[in-house]
């Protein structure tokens, strides 16, 4: 069967998720039903009463760089729940919210696969609880405040602009930082002209769009604390600069409060469940190639109250999305992982072992179904890689061999040997074949990790001055020799390290997730080549510093074949089919 049938079967025998909320050990008046099988948790009630209960292990789900095809994070963060659940432990997933940017396009959904899903699929995979849409609307609720007031500051003198209680913000058009946002895959929206018409048709200029997922209220959601806490950050998003060089913010815009308005719900973590009835946060959203790609600080400190081990996720390989836990989510928590499980799959490390391309519908070649060790052992480079950034933060990696039908023995034998010679626990999951029973060895070995040593430490302290900060994730992490900048970003770079708010800001990182470095085309783990930064944004709002690297974009485009082409309504039964 597909993943959508495998679901479809699993939700005809659904827990009810007033019982899932209850068998975790939430109160009635803790839990706001959004239907049947979905409910939000109202975090502060829940988080006052839990505030002294002891905390739970915290691991954290990372992978090596994968194929386009994915190597299987969600689907072993949520087997490794259901694992867990087969050894009689208390475990509760947090994973993100998937963009309807990859839902609808090459990608899929992200709610895991096989008997290792997070259900009901259908509104898991679309809309939710509508929490994309909120930051949807916050964002260019932002915008439409930004675009009307340069229209009325060019049709309106000084003494109008007082009639109206507006002061002059003098902002310039050629420096508008914010874009507008859609949750599609939409590359013709990526560079537009907007105010086109007369006086009162809006301000003319250059435009565009850019993926919900990267937007900065997203990362607002993943690591906003409370309700006051993302009041303060929504005020502090940079949309402009006036024609001093100024910033112009949300505040200055007078729409700051307008936009958390949008984000109240918003903030209450989202409750699904796995196929064999655990609980699972789902809250914030994915990308961590050019977002924070990490599920919310709320949602996980919420789980780690509630459970024995509380299983989150972050996006795309430890170069990046581990990366950013460690050195963003965890700095803005204050929690410290126990373990970090890294997802490997044999498919990916003979493609980093040279193996032919790997496309998106298109069959694989049959080095990939075949016994190779040659090409493995030379990809394991790239698993070596990321065991070592892991080690780097004082936490015990344990690499998940993600199994496939094809994996012999002999190749399975040479990771376990490779990881442990590099130091960390490995194990086989075949959970999406059998779900629970499937990932019992993967559980124990994670139930083990949590029991060695911990010496937590971030990377870098944030006193460190940003060129340095940038060179050594770049070095330490990607393996570059260094780092090269346009002259827009070395201007970019001056301005911010000459601005004390800097001083208290992260470094989040953006580039490609299919390669060590910023060329998606270059496998295994790259020798002697620069980190090219080709521009750097602040998210002041988010408490980050983004340096741009490489030609990635803020807005995917749609392939020729993306998955909205299977996707239709039972208009019998009103079920969504076909989605992956």
């Amino acid at each position: 069967m597909k993943d959508w049938q495998i679901a479809e079967e699993a939700e005809k025998t659904m827990v009810p998720i007033s019982k899932i909320a209850a068998d975790m050990g939430l109160k009635e008046n803790e839990v706001i039903p959004m239907g049947s099988n979905l409910a939000k948790i109202d975090y502060i009630a829940a988080m006052e009463r839990l505030k002294n209960a002891p905390s739970g292990k915290y691991i954290d789900v990372t992978a090596i760089t994968p194929t386009p095809l994915g190597e299987g994070k969600t689907t072993t963060t949520i087997g490794l729940v259901e694992g867990l659940g087969k050894i009689g432990k208390k475990s509760i997933g947090a994973i993100r919210q998937p963009s309807g940017g990859p839902t609808f396009n090459i990608k899929g959904s992200a709610a895991g696969g096989g008997y290792a899903q997070c259900i009901p699929l259908a509104p898991f995979s679309i809309r939710l609880t509508g929490d994309i849409d909120s930051i949807t609307n916050a964002h260019n609720l932002a915008m439409v405040a930004l675009t009307a007031r340069m229209q009325h500051e060019r049709n309106y003198d000084d003494e109008k602009l007082a009639k109206r209680n507006l002061k002059r913000l003098d902002i310039d058009p050629n420096r508008v930082q914010l874009k507008w946002a859609i949750d599609f895959c939409a590359q013709a929206l990526r560079n537009i002209t907007i105010g086109k018409g007369g006086k009162m048709d809006g301000f003319e200029m250059e435009s565009g769009f850019q993926i919900t997922v990267s937007s900065e209220i997203m990362a607002i959601l993943a690591v906003a604390k409370d309700l006051k806490d993302m009041r303060e950050r929504m005020a502090k998003i940079v949309v402009a600069y006036d024609k001093k060089g100024n910033e112009v913010t949300t505040a200055d815009l007078e729409v700051d409060g307008a936009m958390t308005a949008w984000m109240v719900d918003a903030l209450n973590p989202n409750l699904l469940q796995t196929i064999e009835g655990q609980p699972v946060f789902v809250h914030a959203g994915p990308f961590a190639n050019i977002a924070i790609g990490q599920s919310s600080i709320i949602a996980d400190k919420l789980g780690v109250k509630l459970g024995e081990y509380l299983i989150t996720e972050s996006g795309f390989g430890a170069d990046i999305g581990f990366e950013k836990f460690w050195d963003l989510k965890c700095r803005y928590s204050g929690m410290k992982p126990d373990a970090v499980v890294l997802v490997a799959t044999i498919r990916a490390l003979k493609m980093h072992g040279g193996g032919p391309k790997v496309r998106p519908g298109v069959p694989l070649d049959e080095v990939y179904t075949k016994e190779n060790l040659e090409l493995l052992e030379k990809g394991c480079e790239n698993l070596i890689a990321h065991i070592e950034t892991v080690k780097k933060s004082g936490v015990k990696p344990v690499v998940c061999i993600n199994s496939f039908i094809t994996d012999t023995e002999n190749e399975i034998a040479l990771i376990k040997k490779i990881s442990e010679q590099n130091g960390a626990l490995c194990a086989v999951s075949n959970h999406w074949e059998k779900g629970g029973e499937g990932a019992v060895e993967l559980a124990e070995t994670v139930v083990a990790a949590c029991e060695e040593e911990n010496n937590f430490k971030f990377l870098y302290e944030l006193d460190m001055p940003l060129n340095e900060r940038i060179e050594l994730i770049a070095k330490e992490i990607y393996g570059a020799d260094g780092v090269s900048y346009t002259p827009e970003a070395e201007e970019k770079l001056k301005a911010i390290e000459a601005d004390p708010a800097s001083k208290e800001m992260g470094t989040c990182m953006v580039k490609t997730h299919l390669s060590l470095s910023h060329d998606p085309n270059l496998k295994g783990r790259p020798k002697n080549w620069t980190l090219p930064i080709r521009d750097i944004l602040t998210y002041k709002g988010a408490g980050f510093v983004v340096p741009v690297a490489g030609t990635i974009k803020l807005l995917p485009g749609t392939g020729s074949n993306p998955a909205f082409r299977g996707i239709d309504v039972d208009v019998e039964t009103g079920k969504v089919k076909g989605l992956f």
